[in-house]
């Protein structure tokens, strides 16, 4: 009871950090700087503000763990337009898996302070922090990633049932909401076969076994709408498929693309610019701490940050980091799946110190980590929050300018025909619920719409990209005489060219 009482404080401590960060975020205006963050939110909401509500419209390519949790808090207005309903989610799984990284790394090194620094290497560190409070996936990931490790170091240290459920629901979430999660389930299946010393086999098949119904729950849900269950691999809005797209129209391949030290390179100048010298330092000296107190619980928190570089080298995933070629802001937040292995080196190098003097120690690691944002305060030095701003600028000033128009001229019921993605920001912010608009998640009307407009167009408005399959259809159209004209024009410097059109003169 004394040992459960021992971790509330930390807990509390993670509760105050994320509460604090999504006032400030909030304030700020930059939940929904991501572009990413924005599609998350607007998927959720779609699967139940939809023209047809239904599993279809949580798509092929971006698993269903947050858009699933978000579900009792997306359909209220005021949460979707201000993005909370999501981030509330994130902000939970943020302090969850802080927590459970704090709960490991007591148990493993049996030492309070090497539980705490443990927590607060990632918990303190400002892009994680700003991320958790949007709509993104990286802390709902670190909450399953961190639960199925403590999991299975529950299970090792007590052969217990108890720890394989509670690493089988890791899995779980984990598997549901990033593809590495699917990585990570053999060689968790390896870690049971080895370290159990009873029913190891029934312990590693029932283990097997429920974390492999989250990969089989997606596969067979891709295969029910879309009759592939690989469609999020090869589909068209895949990654490979976009890839290659941008390849073929003469694109250069991205760096790292079948270059293993060029993607580990890349990799590692992401995972650098995330986490700091102060914390990267401690980290290196944990290394060598480790020769006393070696865990296999150490490597297993480096195999996301593997994943990540075999997914540069094979499967076309850039990171772009502005001290490499492009020189410019891309998928920076993939560095952020070091900062687990990161918070177990700092344990052991805590650990690694005398019993009276391991609180001091664990201080001295938590300053040094601070010192580099400490130093720097400003949001720019956050490479994560950075990336949101620069590539975001174009985008939400056309939302901004587009919301504007809709809302002094929409009006409900009237009916939008628009592709779904970036330009779905504009109904949120205009306040439009998206049942008003017929988009690529309402098959089979959207694709009959598509190929031949003047038959099947109902709608009173049209928004598109210029050029984009939706105003090629309407141009087609128009000279064939149907009536619709392009009532706003928004052309930003820099960014795509936004129309707004209507039905009549």
């Amino acid at each position: 009871m004394k040992r459960r009482l021992a971790a509330a404080p930390a807990l509390l401590l993670l509760a105050g950090i994320s509460v604090a960060a999504n006032v400030y975020v909030g304030a700020k205006g930059w939940r929904l700087y991501y572009g990413d963050a924005e599609a998350h939110l607007n998927i959720g909401r779609r699967v139940l503000d939809s023209r047809t509500p239904n599993g279809e419209q949580f798509g092929t390519v971006w698993l269903p763990a947050l858009h699933t949790l978000m579900q009792p808090l997306v359909i209220h207005d005021g949460l979707w337009q201000s993005g909370l309903a999501g981030s509330l989610f994130a902000s939970a799984c943020f302090v969850l898996g802080c927590w459970l990284l704090y709960l490991t790394f007591r148990r493993v090194f049996d030492s309070e302070a090497a539980g705490w620094i443990a927590a607060l290497a990632p918990g303190l560190n400002p892009n994680l922090v700003y991320l958790q409070a949007t709509p993104m996936t990286e802390a709902v990931f670190l909450a399953g990633f961190a639960a199925l490790l403590y999991g299975l170091v529950v299970t090792e240290q007590d052969q217990s049932w108890t720890g394989l459920a509670i690493a089988a629901a890791g899995s779980l979430l984990a598997s549901l909401t990033r593809y590495e999660g699917w990585f990570l389930i053999p060689f968790a299946a390896l870690v049971l076969l080895v370290r159990s010393e009873r029913q190891r086999g029934r312990r590693t098949a029932a283990f097997v076994i429920l974390a492999s119904l989250g990969p089989a729950s997606w596969l067979a849900h891709n295969w029910w709408y879309w009759r592939d269950p690989l469609e999020f691999y090869r589909g068209e809005w895949s990654a490979m498929a976009i890839y290659s797209r941008q390849l073929a129209a003469g694109m250069q391949p991205y760096p790292g693309d079948h270059n293993l030290p060029v993607a580990a390179r890349y990799y590692w100048e992401a995972a650098r610019s995330v986490s700091e010298w102060g914390v990267l330092v401690s980290a290196t000296a944990g290394l060598f701490a480790l020769w006393r107190r070696w865990h296999w619980s150490i490597a297993w928190l480096a195999i996301p940050s593997l994943f990540y570089v075999w997914s540069i080298y094979s499967s076309g995933t850039p990171i772009f980091v502005p001290q490499l070629w492009p020189h410019s802001y891309y998928n920076t937040r993939y560095g952020l799946a070091i900062l687990p292995l990161l918070a177990g080196l700092t344990a052991a190098l805590v650990s690694a110190a005398p019993r009276r003097w391991r609180a001091a120690a664990a201080a001295t690691v938590a300053a040094a980590g601070m010192i580099p944002w400490l130093l720097n305060p400003a949001p720019d030095a956050w490479i994560c929050w950075k990336e949101s701003q620069v590539n975001s600028e174009v985008r939400r000033a056309w939302t901004r300018e587009a919301a504007r128009f809709l809302k002094g001229h929409y009006r409900l019921g009237t009916g939008i025909w628009m592709p779904f993605g970036d330009l779905t920001g504009i109904l949120r912010e205009a306040g439009i619920p998206l049942r008003e608009a017929l988009h690529e998640g309402n098959r089979p009307e959207f694709d009959s719409t598509l190929a031949r407009p003047e038959l099947f167009l109902r709608q009173e408005w049209v928004i598109a990209f210029s050029g984009d399959k939706v105003a090629t259809a309407l141009q087609k159209a128009r000279r064939k005489g149907l009536v619709y004209s392009c009532w706003k024009r928004i052309e930003p410097k820099g960014g795509p060219v936004v129309e707004i059109y209507r039905r009549g003169g």
